[in-house]
This record gives structure tokens, sequence and C-alpha cells, in this order.
């Protein structure tokens, strides 16, 4: 009993890190893609979180100071965790939705967002969109996902070590900075077909013009479809592929901007 009560306080040091490391890991999990995605059953989300925890504990477990002596103190570091680890997550988040956004203006630019699909999220997103989803995460899953969040995780300490609040003007920053970055690329993305959109306009409003009696709306809905349908099918893989550089990029170097 006296060789057990000398390693207790090692066993509180060794709990409080593992519990404080998952709380970072867990708010991460929450917003990541593919693992923390709604269709993924919640008893699956936390048995990777606490896998993740192994993982990289190991390896930040020196940089977390021993348990506060005041339980308000512990909670207060573990509410800042929380909070640090929703902040990571979320800028990995932004990838989908560069999908989603490039999904949607391509769906409107080709008349064609009338046409749902089955979603991951909880608004329902035209069928281009969910198909751009479910390949650009299946993309990611097989290009080493878990490999990629595990390093993002560990960077995420070096970052913005534990116990450091976020500063409110870098979260602003750096907020901002990846909002733009976002709504761009998926703009980009999408531009193929904005610019079918637009050659197609330009010449139905000159048919229109040398052809007053023809309905031309009903001679290029059809064309419109199809054509939106095979340039979909041309610029997908290309898409992706776009898609895919830009997140490894921003795995590989996260936040280039901050310190």
């Amino acid at each position: 009993m006296e060789l057990l009560l000398e390693l207790l306080p090692y066993s509180q040091s060794a709990l409080w890190s593992g519990f404080a490391v998952f709380t970072r890991l867990g708010a991460f999990m929450a917003v990541l893609p593919a693992f923390g995605d709604q269709p993924v059953p919640t008893r699956v989300r936390l048995v990777l979180a606490v896998m993740f925890t192994l993982i990289v504990a190991p390896t930040v477990v020196q940089t977390i100071p021993a348990p506060p002596a005041s339980m308000l103190a512990a909670f207060g570091l573990l509410g800042m965790e929380a909070l640090t680890g929703l902040f990571f997550g979320l800028f990995l988040r932004f990838f989908i939705l560069v999908l989603q956004i490039a999904g949607s203006i391509a769906a409107q630019a080709t008349s064609l967002s009338q046409i749902f699909g089955g979603t991951a999220v909880v608004d329902p997103q035209p069928a281009i969109g969910h198909m751009l989803v479910v390949a650009g995460t299946a993309l990611a899953a097989l290009s080493g996902l878990h490999v990629q969040v595990a390093s993002y995780m560990i960077h995420s300490y070096v970052l913005v070590p534990f116990g450091v609040a976020l500063q409110p003007a870098l979260v602003a920053e750096v907020g901002v900075a990846e909002v733009a970055r976002t709504f761009t690329l998926g703009f980009i993305l999408a531009a193929p077909f904005l610019i079918a959109s637009l050659v197609y306009n330009v010449v139905l409003g000159v048919i229109n013009r040398a052809m007053p009696q023809l309905m031309v709306s009903f001679v290029g809905a059809p064309a419109l479809t199809a054509g939106g349908l095979l340039l979909f099918f041309l610029a997908a893989p290309i898409m992706l592929a776009i898609w895919l550089a830009a997140f490894s990029a921003f795995m590989e170097m996260p936040f280039g901007s901050m310190p």
C-alpha cells in the first residue's frame, strides 16, 4: 500500500494530462471531416477521439503542467482547450465547405440546383455538391487523413500551447483569411460552370434577338442541363485534384502566417 501511495501522484498527473489532451481532441473530432461527420455513430467518434489521444498524448505530455489545485482553475483550462480544439477543427471543416460552395455554384449555373441528393450534413444540398463532398472525403481518407490529422493535432500544441488562451485579434485575422480562402477556392473550382453558363446565356441572347419568334428557353434548357452534366463529368477530376492539393498543403503547413 505504501508503494501504491507513492505512485498516486504520478497516476493523477497521467490522468490529468490524458484528459487535458482528450478535451482538445474531443472538441476537434466534433467538426473533423470524415471522422466527425454525422453519419459516423457517436460511439465510434468517441473511440476515435480516445485513439487519437493515445497517439498525441505521448508527444505533448511534457508541455502540460501539473493539475491546478483549484477545481475552478482546472475547468477553466479545460474550457480553453475545448475552444482551441474547435478553433483548429473548424478550419478543416472549411475545406468541406469549399466543395459544398463549388457544388452549389455549379448546380445553380447549370440549372441543376433543384436536383437534391443525399447529404452528410443537416441541410440538403444539390447532387453535384454531395458527389464532390463524398469524393473529396474519400480522396482525403485514401491519402492518409488519419496520419495528417494526428500531425495537425500535435502541431496545434506548437501554435497554441496548453493553457494559453486564443488571442481575439489572432482569431479574427486567421479566421477572416481562412474564410476568404474558402470562398475563393470554392469559386475557382466552380469557374468552368460559370464560364459555360455565361457563354450559354450570351449565345441564347443572340439567338433570341435573331429569331424572336423562337422559344429559345425551351430549346436551350435541355442543352444546358446536358452540357452541365457533361462538363461535370470532365471537370470533376480536375476540381478534386485542385482541392486535394490545397488540403494537403494546408495540412503540411497550417496557418503559415501564424507565429
